[in-house]
């Protein structure tokens, strides 16, 4: 058995300092020195298992398991999603439905700034509550693409929208997880993110908007951005505050597609935006809607893989469903040479705990195979036979190596910085701000999700350490648990493991630090913006309100 040293230097900062190397060599390849992902990421693992093995004393043997623990983390189940959504992509797109799909979408909005709000920010909230995991920046990535949009552009903006709903992602799991790791009541928790989400869930589809065409063309939409906000914001309130936390990002991005998509038909901007770059350029809106010229029947066959992909999705995700699939076959694999053999310890936890490392191998309750399943029936009501979706898929595969490569690398440095506790190190560093702990606390689940790629991940990595320390400083536990889940979502767009999902998505192979740079800025402002949400909710009359609001 190993246990933690948070201070292997016995200097607080040179320690930190330390700790963040692999982090700066994985971030800095890919946005500073324009390395491929996959080297980048393989260059931030040997770092990581440098600092690991050479000043934290993790025993050798225990990193490599820690590295192959997470490596297989990445290919199950995040690999096996992006696989399988560019593969149902492939599919539709050979055979020209995308064409008709993308064209489709003008008998909503021609509108690009309407599309682009319909698709990323309502639709792709609707795949991040039912199966969350990349699954939205995958399918939106794609679709933007289709529609027109520059891979860049694609891509950004798919992963600035994926911030409000996630974390209430995959049906709530950020939210039970951290329940189950702080050991505080689910529906506090549930409650206290839905309060301070819902205002974000208003501001991300303006900021989107921005990010996209500026601050004087989104102000001539304003009311249809104000619609999907409103009526995502509503219900995800209503929803985490009186019924829990599984059905939150559903129930809300259903109703914002459905508000937007009747407001559309009564209301329309005066010129028509038709650029997908970002740079003005209007039409005059003679008529509402562009005549696409396809039958009902040629629009309902190109939409019909994604209704399918839909329900796929969410069927995999219910937890029903999912224990089902489970009893046919189900393994936990306690991870060899890992497995309750690291001690994490105080102040991270009131008292040393040992860190298990279980593997779920559930490949038929994996998002991952709903979406194949989803792929292949789609495939056949398109008119391919059995040979061409072999083919097809053998050829996504061989398209996607590089960029599966570089989500294994992720995963292994992720896992490895957690059982190592090196990123425990950078996070104790928020933990000795005092008064404006809850300013850096929101940033420490910001940081959380930035390093491990998800926030559920970063609720079992810092969710007990924002428990103890709000409680030395005499805060509220269940607004900073609830800070680190809800300032951890602002950190999804700059996760590596997002951005490779991203520029797989769009094909923009080999510029992931285009993508960094085109994002960072908003994930680091929003993030800030929640931090003071959460300060002003910790201090500041009326909104302490909130807090003790039962």
């Amino acid at each position: 058995m190993w246990s933690h040293v948070y201070d292997p230097l016995g200097n607080a900062l040179l320690s930190t300092l330390v700790s963040a190397i692999p982090i700066l060599v994985l971030l800095g390849g890919l946005g500073i020195f324009h390395i491929k992902a996959h080297i980048a990421a393989l260059l931030g693992l040997v770092a990581s298992l440098l600092v690991a093995i050479a000043v934290y004393g993790m025993p050798s043997d225990l990193a490599m398991s820690a590295t192959l623990y997470g490596a297989a983390n990445g290919l199950l189940p995040i690999g096996w999603i992006i696989l399988n959504v560019i593969f149902l992509y492939q599919l539709t797109e050979r055979k020209g439905e995308f064409t008709i799909l993308r064209e489709s979408i003008t008998g909503i909005t021609n509108d690009r700034r309407l599309q682009l709000l319909l698709i990323a920010f309502c639709f792709g909230a609707f795949f991040e509550g039912a199966g969350g995991f990349g699954t939205p920046v995958a399918v939106t990535g794609a679709m933007l693409i289709g529609l027109g949009f520059s891979p860049l552009a694609a891509s950004g903006l798919s992963l600035i929208a994926n911030t409000a709903p996630v974390a209430y992602g995959a049906l709530g799991t950020p939210i039970t997880t951290l329940a189950k790791v702080t050991g505080l009541d689910v529906m506090q928790i549930s409650a206290m993110v839905g309060r301070q989400l819902p205002f974000f869930s208003l501001i991300v589809p303006f900021w989107l908007m921005c990010a996209f065409c500026g601050f004087k063309n989104t102000i001539k939409i304003w009311p249809a951005v104000l619609v999907a906000g409103l009526a995502f914001a509503l219900p995800q309130f209503l929803v985490s505050n009186y019924m829990g936390p599984e059905l939150v990002d559903v129930i809300a991005s259903v109703s914002s597609m459905a508000a937007l998509a009747m407001f559309l038909k009564v209301w329309h901007p005066a010129e028509i935006w038709t650029s997908t770059n970002g740079t003005a350029s209007y039409s005059s809106n003679g008529e509402k809607r562009a005549n696409h010229g396809y039958t009902r029947s040629q629009v309902v066959r190109a939409w019909l893989p994604w209704l399918i992909l839909s329900v796929m999705v969410f069927l995999w995700g219910t937890p029903s469903f999912k224990k089902a699939l489970d009893g046919l076959f189900f393994m936990q694999i306690e991870w060899p040479g890992l497995h309750n053999l690291v001690q994490k310890m105080p102040p991270v936890v009131s008292e040393p705990h040992l860190e298990a490392a279980v593997y779920k191998l559930n490949l038929l309750s994996a998002t991952g195979t709903g979406i194949l399943l989803a792929s292949i029936i789609s495939a056949f009501v398109i008119g391919y036979r059995p040979l061409e979706i072999v083919k097809v898929f053998g050829q996504t595969l061989w398209s996607l190596r590089y960029s599966l490569i570089t989500i294994v690398a992720m995963l292994a440095l992720g896992y490895l910085t957690r059982y190592s506790g090196v990123d425990i190190t950078l996070g104790l560093a928020f933990a000795h701000t005092g008064v404006f702990y809850p300013f850096f606390g929101t940033l420490l689940g910001w940081l959380g999700v930035a390093l491990t790629g998800s926030d559920t991940a970063s609720n079992v990595l810092f969710g007990g350490l924002q428990k103890t320390t709000a409680e030395r400083l005499g805060l509220s536990p269940i607004l900073m648990t609830s800070a680190n889940t809800s300032g951890g979502v602002m950190g999804k767009m700059i996760d590596a493991q997002s951005i490779v999902v991203a520029s797989t998505a769009t094909k923009l192979y080999g510029q992931e630090g285009d993508i960094l740079r085109y994002v960072f800025f908003h994930s680091i402002a929003l993030a800030c913006l929640v931090g003071l949400l959460v300060t002003a909710m910790a201090y500041v009359p009326p909104l302490t309100t909130l807090v003790l609001w039962p």
